[in-house]
């Protein structure tokens, strides 16, 4: 396919051009696994004649090249490079992404199943080979008989389990290129080869089960790594779907239609009616309505938009017809941008090098030359012949093979996440483990973080509440249903009549009644320190009711933990700055900004990581969403909008603000244990290999250190689980 695009005439049609941006090229690519892939791709294409960057996001392969200008754009340069360097690529689409995505997931999953039938089966005509059967030693023919079956069970296993290596290998050659596969690769068709030699040869000495154990134990390394990265995508797609998928749109007649939003184009006349979601960034061309602009903004009070006032996509209205004039399509509306900002984020995440990743790079080339070496001076030096010198090669490749470094993280991930798990924490993300171990800023959100996300009903005698509560649940605003669910179930008021930006009148028990804004109740509007709502009868005493919005019960130890950690704690909010200044100090923060939009609080992290800050992120909300993939590591409550959870890399239920101080201990933690496997790994080979090399270890030999090394890491992992 990659020859096909890169020999097109013309390959315009793939560039993306939105407003204030340079044209840029979204390719889907294939094959790239590790940080030493994504250097390499960003490299080489970056470097490419008219590319201002390349960024590519190892967690969904999406690749996004941006150009000087379209006049220097050349997209068959992009693909032809990335054919070079041995990569599968085609224009970005989403749906196909998610397909490939899910069809490499099988296919793990069936060469795992392969793999481990495989290993299992050789074992059991293995296993006489090396103990003997039923006490006694088995003869010559015997032997021979079950070396063949091993061959038999072993050999297909192991050639189909172990596609997903060669298959990267042999990519990574064509490109002239080395990658861990390759010895890898090697190493399991160099046991089976050697295993085919000396049965035919009638030797003592097979290896085929080494071969398929090999595999299996890989296998379970990458489909680990596979269903970590499974969990952290998908945050982008959420926000989008936020959006209405189509709008009433009014012609030139007054007539109103139905229209895709796709189709909405800037400057059509579009009519959002109580209940529904502002479809498009637009100006109000006429009506009156408030809007719950709490996912944008984080600001729980509904906000009053009339004629000539600007609304964004992804608020919800309340209350009033609007007709609107569209500012922007939809792929460039503040939903979009928010979208963007939140995958741009996501890509920065895949820049994090993992350690595997950077041992990775030194032990292809090291195991490459200790193995040649190996056989070169056996065969040419000692006088071994070339039987015994390809002996000790092969025990080499085997024993030094990176099962223990492949497994040293994704051990330690899978049981930090198990027990986090437990205690009610999602982990989505296992790279984030490590991200958040080195957290030294944490930046929350006010509403629905530290505070319950919800407006409540404060010192309102029962008797008053109960007047009120009539009129009260004939409306839809929140600090209305606040006080309906103050009062309980209940009648309902007659002759209810909204008025759209100021509140709600009707009958009860025959009188006029009216609840909302102060100057719509008819008392002197003076703003207070809390969200309040008015009731009274015509020509009676008016009510007041004051609404506010909790703190969480356990938000003030949870800060004062987090201090006591030696971490530094801030608030980011788009809630006024009264409400967070009030909030900031009742939890014991000094640190805080308000009234910040969902890029304000992207380009806050980014300056704070500018100043040498590794920054946890706490939110819940759309206007959280960017900040989250943009932060080093990030958390959301259970409550939170599924589109930030998807931005997150962890996720809390429950109202407890502890499990932010418990993942913080608990990824310090991990990271000590997987440094230690890291370590241990290391000494591993140190010791393994010149033993190998010296002749000392055969290949079953090797295989069951290998094994052995990769069952120590395993069980260092899950000491992490029984710690208290």
């Amino acid at each position: 396919m990659i020859q096909d695009l890169a020999r097109a005439p013309d390959l315009s049609a793939f560039l993306a051009r939105r407003p204030g941006a340079k044209p840029s090229l979204d390719l889907l690519v294939t094959g790239a696994r590790c940080a030493a892939c994504l250097g390499k791709i960003e490299r080489e294409t970056a470097g490419l004649p008219g590319v201002a960057t390349s960024r590519l996001n190892l967690t969904t392969g999406k690749l996004t090249v941006a150009f000087d200008s379209r006049a220097t754009a050349d997209p068959g340069a992009v693909l032809a490079t990335l054919e070079r360097l041995g990569y599968r690529a085609s224009p970005y689409d989403p749906g196909l992404a998610s397909e490939a995505r899910d069809r490499e997931g099988r296919r793990l999953v069936l060469c795992l199943a392969v793999a481990a039938f495989g290993a299992m089966n050789t074992m059991m005509f293995s296993v006489p080979l090396w103990a003997g059967l039923f006490g006694q030693e088995l003869g010559p023919a015997s032997r021979l008989v079950m070396q063949w079956w091993c061959a038999l069970v072993a050999t297909p296993c192991a050639l189909y389990a172990g596609r997903p290596f060669f298959e990267s290998a042999w990519r990574s050659l064509r490109a002239r290129r080395s990658n861990m596969d390759v010895p890898i690769s090697i190493g399991v068709l160099l046991t089976l080869g050697i295993s085919f030699s000396e049965t035919l040869l009638r030797g003592r000495d097979a290896y085929f089960d080494a071969a398929v154990s090999l595999v299996f134990l890989l296998l379970i390394g990458r489909w680990l790594d596979h269903q970590l990265k499974a969990r952290a995508r998908s945050a982008a797609a959420d926000l989008l779907a936020l959006q209405a998928p189509s709008a009433a749109v009014l012609d030139a007649e007054g007539h109103e239609h139905r229209r895709p939003l796709t189709d909405i184009a800037v400057g059509e006349r579009l009519v959002v009616r109580p209940g529904d979601r502002i479809p498009v960034d637009g100006r109000v061309e006429s009506g009156l309505a408030e809007l719950d602009m709490s996912l944008l903004t984080g600001e729980t009070r509904p906000v009053a938009m009339g004629a000539g006032q600007v609304c964004r996509a992804g608020a919800v209205n309340l209350s009033g017809l609007l007709v609107l004039t569209a500012l922007a399509q939809s792929e460039h509306s503040s939903l979009a941008a928010v979208a963007r900002l939140v995958e741009a984020g996501a890509q920065s995440k895949s820049k994090y090098v993992r350690l595997a990743d950077r041992a990775a790079q030194i032990y292809v080339p090291v195991v490459h030359g200790a193995a040649i070496l190996t056989f070169a001076a056996g065969w040419l030096l000692l006088g071994l012949g070339p039987r015994e010198a390809l002996l000790r090669a092969v025990a080499v490749l085997i024993i030094t093979c990176p099962c223990a470094l492949g497994l040293a993280v994704p051990a330690v991930q899978v049981a930090a996440s198990g027990r986090l798990f437990r205690r009610g924490v999602l982990v989505k993300s296992g790279a984030a483990l490590e991200r958040l171990a080195q957290v030294n800023h944490v930046v929350f959100d006010k509403t629905g973080v530290l505070t319950q996300g919800r407006p409540q009903l404060t010192d309102a005698p029962a008797s008053t509440v109960a007047i009120a509560a009539p009129l009260a649940r004939a409306s839809r605003h929140p600090l209305a249903r606040a006080l309906a669910e103050a009062a309980g179930p209940g009648p309902t008021a007659d002759e209810v009549i909204e008025h759209p930006g100021q509140g709600v009148e009707g009958r009860i028990a025959g009188r006029t009644a009216r609840l909302g804004r102060a100057a719509f109740v008819g008392v002197p509007s003076a703003p207070g320190p809390e969200t309040e709502l008015w009731f009274g009868f015509d020509g009676d005493t008016k009510i007041r009711f004051g609404f506010s919005d909790r703190l969480r019960a356990d938000a003030v130890e949870t800060v004062a933990a987090l201090k006591a950690m030696g971490l530094t704690v801030e608030v980011l909010s788009g809630d006024t700055p009264d409400a967070v200044a009030r909030c900031a100090e009742a939890v014991g923060v000094s640190q805080r900004r308000a009234g910040l939009t969902p890029a304000d609080k992207a380009e806050a992290i980014a300056a704070l990581q500018s100043g040498g800050h590794r920054v946890l992120m706490v939110g819940d909300g759309l206007n959280d969403a960017a900040a989250l993939a943009r932060a080093d590591a990030s958390m959301a409550p259970g409550s939170a909008l599924d589109a930030s959870q998807n931005a997150a890399d962890l996720v809390f239920s429950g109202d407890s603000l502890g499990s932010v101080v418990e993942a913080l201990r608990i990824a310090r933690r991990a990271r000590q244990l997987a440094l230690e496997n890291f370590g241990f790994a290391a000494l591993y080979n140190m010791a393994a290999a010149p033993a190998a090399m010296l002749g000392l270890i055969n290949p079953f030999l090797a295989a069951l250190a290998m094994s052995g090394s990769s069952l120590v890491v395993t069980l260092n992992a899950l000491r992490l689980r029984t710690r208290s």
